[in-house]
Formats: structure tokens, C-alpha cells, sequence
């Protein structure tokens, strides 16, 4: 069974910063695509960072430059390390493999806000 459990979400100051984690279990990530999306409320669900098996990072537009993604092989974990945090960034964050088929996390909750 595939499970991916986000954490580090939280709220944080405009500015700010937080380090998202998704520890996966059922699966390698070094061997999946894996990637943050988010949903903020009455929007649609966005891609906000990849990494590809290769290592390869890649960002909306809007991301680059504040936001890094990456993989720790030994703890089977991908991060999501968010800088410069502004209010538009408040949204669920959800982690997901990609392969054959693409898993889910659960989500968890970033508020920007003063």
C-alpha cells in the first residue's frame, strides 16, 4: 500500500519560511517523479515543484527562485523547502508520486498570514 504523509505545514508571517516533508512508504521515490502541488481556496489544483528520478528540479514560474525541491534517498522522504512566503502562497500542499499511476498525499495546510 502506497501511503505519502505530508507534515510542516503550519502558519508563518509574510516572508517567512518552512521546510514541507513527505515521507513515502510503499514505494522508492528515487524511482518516481515526484511533486508538490497546491490548492488554494476557490482556485484549481497546481503544480508547484517536480523532480524528476534523474534528480532534475523543476518550478512554476512563480516559485522559482523561493522554493527548492528535494529527495533524501536514505529516508525515502521528498522536501519542500519554501522561502520568502507570501499571503498568495496560503493553500493545501500535497505531495504525489508519479510513475505508471500518480499517489496522493493527504495534504498540509500553509497559511501565510500577519
Amino acid at each position: 500500500q502506497v501511503q505519502l504523509v505530508e507534515s510542516g505545514g503550519g502558519l508563518v508571517q509574510p516572508g517567512g519560511s518552512l521546510r514541507l516533508s513527505c515521507a513515502a512508504s510503499g514505494i522508492i521515490v528515487r524511482i518516481y517523479a515526484m511533486g508538490w502541488y497546491r490548492q488554494a481556496p476557490g482556485k484549481q489544483r497546481e503544480l508547484v515543484a517536480s523532480i524528476t528520478t534523474g534528480g532534475t528540479p523543476t518550478y512554476a514560474d512563480a516559485q522559482k527562485g523561493r522554493f527548492t525541491i528535494s529527495r533524501d534517498n536514505a529516508k525515502n522522504t521528498v522536501f519542500l523547502q519554501m522561502n520568502s512566503l507570501k499571503p498568495e502562497d496560503t493553500a493545501v500542499y500535497y505531495c504525489t508520486a508519479k510513475r505508471d499511476l500518480i499517489y496522493w498525499g493527504q495534504g498540509t495546510q500553509v497559511t501565510v498570514s500577519s
